[in-house]
């Protein structure tokens, strides 16, 4: 067989053919024995945003932390506060219902094997397609911060103390008397060395334990939690500003019309990196009743878009992508899907233009 590159694509404008292609809108995509409808797609952007939650809970002597330990300042009012870690986000392909196309065969067409994605979107004809791997978003690894129980910690004089001030008294004695020991162990002079380092580790390791623990008792409890959230945007337009997300240090992520937090914008430009197509100049002295039907197969000649995200002081993150609706759309010619060749079309999954285009003519 003989083989022809992608130069054929040369071919593409032409108007007779075995393929009959029409416009149409009313029709679910498919693909039956006598043609298939399908969509070309447009490019959607996937944002997403990773938040960090803090919630501190203050100690029970939180108020006698100062005189017994002397830390200066610690909260006795509980509170949660949101921070905003990254913001990310990525093209994938929507069928775009305005492109909506449909083939019929007949008995000159090579073009029976069209593939379609789960949408309808036109992925290939006379060509195997790897399935699509369904992207996922990766939640940030947790670790979880294990809350020690510090009453574990407390000896029975402790717990049987007859007021709080006094039980705060004994926990800090508890806790200096921790520290030394702790001191003598790492210093080589405590009464009973452990016989090996393993196990002075395990023990310098349990006095920390113990230590954090009742020192919370004063301090308080403060974890972090991370959690990821994720929009979808689509546009066929440029947008100036869009608020995309409010963000609020005291609630986190709040309804775009909830005044209580930050607006975050989007921009989407239109790059203008294909030129518009030229108007079809009417022929004169004859007036087209009927639209012609066109043989082929439409694909997209994409543009190229740009995507902002900022709040009111500065630009956070700012992505190319390649964009089918922001470019324009292109006829190829029926005449590539006859009999006398066999046409493999694979087209972009994301812009919906052509990757693959080879004719191969069979032996005689």
């Amino acid at each position: 067989m003989r083989r022809f590159s992608t130069l054929i694509i040369a071919l593409v404008l032409g108007a007779t053919g075995a393929l009959a292609q029409t416009v149409i809108s009313q029709y679910k995509p498919g693909v039956t024995s006598e043609g298939a409808v399908y969509y070309l797609p447009k490019t959607a952007i996937r944002i997403t945003i990773q938040v960090e939650k803090t919630t501190y809970t203050p100690g029970e002597f939180c108020k006698y932390s100062e005189k017994y330990l002397r830390i200066k300042d610690v909260s006795s009012v509980a509170s949660t506060r949101y921070r905003l870690i990254s913001v990310r986000q990525e093209p994938f392909a929507v069928a775009d219902t305005s492109k909506c196309y449909a083939v019929k065969y007949d008995s000159r067409t090579s073009a029976c094997n069209v593939r379609l994605s789960d949408d309808g979107i036109l992925l290939a004809i006379n060509e195997n397609i790897k399935p699509q791997a369904t992207a996922k978003v990766q939640a940030a690894p947790k670790v979880a911060k294990t809350v020690i129980n510090p009453r574990k910690y407390m000896s029975e004089e402790i717990l049987s103390a007859g007021s709080t001030s006094k039980m705060a008294e004994l926990t800090a004695q508890e806790i200096y008397e921790i520290r030394e020991s702790r001191g003598m162990l790492a210093k080589g002079q405590a009464d009973f060395m452990p016989k090996d380092g393993e196990q002075l580790k395990l023990m310098l390791q349990e006095l920390a334990t113990q230590d954090q623990a009742l020192t919370s008792m004063f301090t308080g409890v403060t974890l972090s939690d991370t959690t990821i959230h994720t929009f979808t945007y689509v546009t066929d337009k440029p947008v100036k500003r869009d608020v995309l997300f409010r963000f609020s240090s005291d609630y986190g992520l709040v309804d775009n019309d909830d005044l209580s937090g930050t607006p975050y914008y989007i921009y989407i430009e239109d790059l203008k990196t294909v030129p518009e197509p030229a108007p079809a100049e009417p022929k004169k002295g004859l007036k087209l009743l009927i639209k012609p039907q066109l043989s082929g197969v439409y694909v997209n000649v994409p543009g190229k878009m740009r995507s902002t995200i900022a709040d009111a002081k500065a630009q956070i993150v700012a992505n190319e992508f390649p964009a089918g609706q922001f470019g324009n759309v292109e006829l190829l010619s029926g005449a590539l899907f006859n009999k006398k060749y066999t046409t493999h079309l694979l087209l972009h999954p994301l812009t919906g233009a052509v990757d693959k285009l080879e004719a191969e003519q069979p032996k005689k």
